[in-house]
């Protein structure tokens, strides 16, 4: 008996597969258990396996297809048998889908023509070919004509009408071409259409419901960070993983945490939960957008230890090899764009987080000490808050603790 192999659902919030990639072809046997295909689903690339064994007798979707939850990919069974009810079943329910979508665009199409065809002085007559007498001086020309030409800006005046007795009508207007000055050469070049994936339409999805769910608001500080920078020195110039300023922020935004409970909350409509644990999610750049993977009891952990997993789950982002579960649970987001020299940004919550951190780029700026201009480090750092969560002082709080321990970095062992 043939077998669907339907697409699962292969993430918590997975609503269409991609077909990245088909580890067999039409005619080979499979085995249960066998990985028959790779699926891009929106967090990560997942390899999908078959639980029944057979040949793979029809695959009905091609590398680069976007399949729906449930929907058949392929079907497996016994050589030569009869899957023609499959197939006809698979293809109705595509026909279904796109069906009303394309009727609607038709019957669009068809009153859109009525409207432009139907003259309500002239009805049937051909209003292209039809005369009128113009005794008042005005210009000859189909109601379609002047229609055309309104919409598009032409000087009827400027036109020479074919139709009777000198009357333009709308082939005039279609191929009119009004004198042009001489321009440079132009070199045109071709739009290029990029497929949405799963990635970005998630990330789309995800952030659009926070910003316009979530009541954010943004409070800014900025940081003297040559103590970081001297005791970082420090520690790299005695430790076998080196440690960034990165890996510092994490370890004191942990600690301040731990210090200001109400920023490590969820919002969850009748009840907030401040959560026990402290889980920072890192936001890694990849070419498809942004993954943030997180980094389990935080406070918990050391500088070296928190530099290597935070190394190891920003390559595993960018090779897109990081597992649904090492991107749950989170309960603050880091966002830090300083690599890039950025000074200062705001970033979007990452639900159903509180709050998020924007981390800019450690400047040289000229400062005032003792009375005196002096050269200085400074790092500006935008918490986004969740206003429904966290009321502004608590914000300024956790932001005066945070810069209090990166300017007093022994204060986060504390």
């Amino acid at each position: 008996m043939a077998i669907k192999v339907e697409m699962p659902k292969l993430s918590d919030t997975m609503e269409e597969g991609v077909i990245a990639k088909w580890n067999v072809e039409e005619g080979d046997y499979v085995e249960s258990g066998d990985i028959i295909a790779e699926v891009e689903t929106d967090k990560a690339t997942m390899e999908v396996e078959v639980f029944d064994s057979g040949t793979i007798l029809k695959i009905l979707a091609g590398e680069g297809d976007a399949v729906p939850l449930g929907q058949v990919m392929a079907v497996i069974g016994e050589e030569g048998e009869d899957i023609s009810e499959i197939l006809a079943e698979a293809e109705s329910g595509s026909a279904e889908a796109e069906e009303p979508a394309e009727k609607e665009e038709e019957a669009a199409g068809q009153e859109k023509e009525q409207e432009e065809d139907y003259d309500p002085v002239l009805e049937d007559v051909d209003k292209e070919t039809a005369t009128a007498p113009d005794s008042d001086g005005r210009i000859k020309a189909s109601p379609l004509a002047r229609k055309m030409a309104e919409e598009q800006g032409i000087t009827l005046s400027n036109v020479k009408g074919s139709g009777p007795q000198g009357r333009i009508v709308k082939s005039d207007i279609e191929s009119y071409e009004p004198a042009k000055a001489p321009s440079a050469a132009v070199v045109s070049r071709e739009d290029k259409e990029i497929r949405v994936s799963q990635m970005r339409k998630t990330i789309a999805r995800r952030l659009s419901e926070s910003k316009y769910n979530n009541p954010h608001y943004y409070e800014t500080v900025s940081v003297d960070m040559q103590p970081v920078w001297d005791a970082r020195k420090q520690i790299n110039e005695v430790s076998d993983t080196k440690i960034s300023f990165n890996d510092i922020v994490v370890k004191a935004s942990a600690a301040a945490l731990r210090k200001h409970p109400e920023i490590n909350s969820s919002w969850y409509e009748d009840k907030i939960v401040e959560h026990g644990d402290v889980n920072i999610a890192v936001a890694v750049a990849v070419d498809e957008g942004l993954l943030t993977p997180v980094i389990d009891n935080t406070d918990q952990k050391g500088l070296q230890q928190i530099g290597i997993e935070t190394r190891e789950l920003a390559e595993k982002a960018r090779n897109r090899k990081l597992q649904p579960e090492e991107m749950e649970g989170s309960t603050f987001t880091i966002s830090n764009l300083g690599m890039f020299g950025i000074d200062e940004f705001t970033a979007i919550i990452n639900p159903p987080n509180a709050c998020i951190l924007a981390v800019g780029a450690i400047k040289e700026v000229p400062v005032v000490e003792d009375g005196e201009v002096v050269p200085g480090k400074r790092m500006k750092m935008t918490l986004s808050s969740d206003h429904r969560i966290v009321d502004g002082a608590m914000a300024a709080k956790f932001l005066n603790t945070l810069k209090q321990m990166l300017e007093n970095p022994l204060g986060m062992l504390l």
